[in-house]
């Protein structure tokens, strides 16, 4: 069987900005992106139908005999063998979520298929809020599948204090020192060669991935992910970090997403709960306006590239996009469109020329090229974004 990981349009849009750069699939929710988890229940790899600008750098394979499975839903056991005995021709769904369906090319259409109803309840990325909300449950269900019958690396440090120790497992390489590791309310993850440093205290669920540091007295909070090659400190709650992004000093981010390549000024700040208390409106690429979400807590939604100055405000509920300069003392608008270059009242257009030249600058210090793929992605985001 070819497996082929797409992109559901109505959720792809309404997981903007995250998903400018990068298909649905790509997402990180738990430990693992929906990508990883699919391939390590599949045992197999997949490829990806998404937007055409993306597919030089996310490919499309086809074969004979293709499973399209829809890239928001998170992967279970029973929803694997449910797709793996679709019939050719026939579609899996939920409610009116098409999950899935088996095919010998992409359908233009797939709810005009025969289908079948699947009812186990799923973990299916619809917006943006959902990537932080369900993340603490992906936690657990990733720390167990990738624990599973594995032995952890010992803590050997003696300063340092674990608790419930049976949930925190340690991959190979790793530094801690005189560090509070709590995982009595949910597991805790450290991927391999992460450095934790002296002070630092992490409650679970948590996981931080390769290569990646907590600075010291860091404060990480439950249900929070970080990336892989990231530099964290100050105060983390409730977020998913993508991977090569800094929050090296102190500040609060909480109940916030950020994308790849993002940095934080020393001692920012985003607002995660209203002072009266309501419900928060967040930006929605698909109305084009605020929409309410239904929750009392939520933060920041950061695009890939995006950074700020020193002492940055944002307030509750703001969505950055992609390639953003940020700075001021003002609080930052609740809607900064891609490639905008400013701060307060005052933002003009951040120029792709220099977009780049930084974005470059930035992965060389991680010994990373941005090549002509990724500056074409970056290129099509800025004329898909770019004022009329």
């Amino acid at each position: 069987m070819n497996y082929i990981l797409f992109d559901d349009p109505q959720h792809r849009d309404a997981l903007l900005p995250m998903t400018f750069t990068r298909p649905v699939s790509e997402l990180r929710i738990g430990i693992d992106t929906i990508t990883e988890k699919w391939e390590a229940f599949l045992n197999a790899r997949v490829s990806f139908a998404t937007q055409a600008y993306l597919q030089a750098k996310y490919p499309l394979v086809l074969a004979s005999d293709n499973l399209f499975i829809n890239g928001s839903v998170c992967p279970t056991p029973l929803l694997v063998e449910a797709l793996a005995h679709l019939p050719l021709h026939t579609a899996l769904v939920q409610n009116n979520i098409l999950l899935g369906y088996r095919a010998e090319t992409l359908v233009a259409n797939p709810a005009e298929l025969p289908s079948l109803a699947f009812n186990e309840k799923l973990c299916v990325l619809t917006q943006c809020i959902d990537i932080f909300t369900k993340n603490g449950e992906q936690l657990r269900a990733d720390f167990q599948r990738l624990t599973h019958n594995r032995v952890s690396q010992p803590i050997n440090d003696r300063f340092t204090a674990a608790y419930n120790e049976s949930q925190i497992f340690i991959e190979e390489g790793v530094k801690i020192r005189a560090a509070v590791l709590n995982a009595e309310n949910g597991p805790i993850y450290i991927g391999k060669n992460v450095n934790i440093m002296e002070g630092a205290k992490i409650q679970g669920p948590f996981a931080i991935l390769e290569g990646s540091a907590i600075n010291m007295d860091g404060k990480m909070r439950p249900n929070t992910t970080i990336g892989p090659g990231c530099k964290v400190g100050g105060e983390i709650s409730n977020t998913v970090m993508w991977g090569n992004s800094n929050k090296g000093h102190e500040g609060f981010m909480g109940n916030s997403v950020i994308g790849e390549w993002c940095n934080w000024g020393a001692d920012t700040n985003n607002s995660n709960l209203k002072n009266d208390y309501s419900k928060v409106e967040l930006w929605s690429y698909v109305t084009n306006r605020y929409e309410n979400t239904g929750i009392q807590f939520a933060g920041l939604v950061m695009g890939d590239h995006s950074k700020c100055g020193i002492n940055t405000m944002f307030n509750t509920g703001t969505v950055v996009g992609v390639n953003c300069n940020i700075f001021g003392a003002d609080f930052q608008p609740k809607h900064i469109p891609s490639f905008s270059w400013g701060g307060g009242s005052t933002f003009k257009t951040y120029h792709v020329r220099k977009a780049l030249q930084v974005a470059r600058a930035v992965m060389e210090r991680r010994n990373k090229v941005l090549d002509a793929v990724e500056e074409g992605i970056l290129n099509a985001i800025f004329e898909q974004t770019r004022p009329a």
